[in-house]
């Protein structure tokens, strides 16, 4: 039998007929070439699979499951059982790699064996129309992510990896418990998994995955992607930080009062909020009373910012900062 690979790359697919030989040929062009491709077509009504077959009769280093269309989850933990090598890559039907991706992931992984697993910088592409500037933020930002310090202090903001573009450690996510199914995003949900373990993550640069945008993603069309489900999310991970705390819910406006009802199905609410909209300061928020930013003063308990305005982020930071509250220590961003 021959030696294991030293990179699986989980491929699960449906109906992607137009784009999985690109997708394969970006893989085959890796110039790390020590690697199998698992592809999983999950029960596709096109062509795919005799795309993917043709595919796997030209390269060896490719197999080809077949599954009954079950879902994503399920074909990634079918994946994840299959695959032989000690390092998982994810990879999707219509997106592309860089020749250096795996060869520069591995790279970074080797070189830190602390790190559970690596994403890729990413840029953006769709084929019918520009990319929303929504859509580019949310890449721009990811792609700011390149230590693990940083992925960890943004981890509540949204999710701090693009999925298709990692490359894990496969005994650390089956340490953690591997893909789990439910209503929350598979990937967010197993990155916060990490973090909370202990594992670290964080981006590699350069831009190693271009990563198509089109309107039948998932995370467009199924409700474990939407708002609700992300701030769900969010609070089951955050409410065990904060629970026996006092803390303080920077955000009085839509997300902050979003997480504070999502934080509430958990028992931990906050006794104070904190928000510069000056009709809001002095009044009381659903029985909590609101302040403003000259109010917040030197560090007690703990402190969650959750504001959605461009640049409020980076703001609460530095006026944070000046007061002496150490970000992971005394205040945690979640949006």
């Amino acid at each position: 039998m021959p030696a294991p690979p030293a990179i699986s790359v989980l491929l699960p697919v449906r109906d992607a007929q137009g784009t999985l030989q690109e997708a394969l040929d970006s893989l085959r062009a890796q110039r790390f070439e020590d690697f199998e491709v698992l592809v999983f077509d999950d029960g596709s009504r096109d062509g795919t699979f005799a795309v993917a077959t043709a595919a796997a009769a030209s390269d060896s280093r490719i197999r080809v499951l077949r599954g009954p269309g079950h879902g994503l989850v399920p074909a990634l933990c079918s994946l994840l059982a299959e695959a032989r090598a000690p390092l998982v890559a994810r990879m999707d039907g219509d997106d592309r790699c860089h020749p250096e991706r795996l060869l520069r992931q591995k790279a970074a992984l080797d070189e830190d064996p602390s790190l559970a697993g690596v994403g890729a910088q990413v840029e953006l592409f769709r084929d019918d129309r520009p990319v929303s500037p929504n859509l580019l933020a949310y890449a721009a930002w990811l792609n700011t992510l390149t230590t693990p310090e940083a992925l960890f202090h943004d981890r509540f903001v949204e999710s701090p990896l693009c999925h298709p573009s990692v490359l894990l450690r496969r005994d650390a996510v089956l340490a953690a418990g591997g893909y789990r199914d439910g209503p929350f995003a598979e990937d967010w949900e197993l990155w916060l998994r990490l973090l909370s373990s202990g594992y670290r993550l964080r981006c590699v640069a350069p831009v190693l995955f271009s990563w198509r945008d089109h309107e039948r993603r998932l995370t467009r069309t199924d409700a474990r992607y939407s708002a609700k489900a992300h701030v769900a999310l969010k609070a089951r991970y955050l409410a065990p930080l904060l629970s026996g705390r006092e803390f303080t819910l920077w955000g009085a406006g839509q997300s902050g009062l979003a997480l504070k009802r999502a934080l509430a199905t958990h028992g931990v609410s906050p006794v104070r909020f904190i928000d510069v909209h000056p009709r809001k300061v002095g009044t009381r928020l659903e029985g909590i009373p609101v302040l403003g930013p000259e109010d917040v003063g030197p560090p007690r308990g703990h402190l969650v910012a959750a504001v959605g305005a461009k640049g409020a982020r980076a703001e609460i930071r530095a006026h944070l900062a000046a007061l002496g509250w150490r970000e992971g220590e005394h205040f945690t961003c979640a949006g």
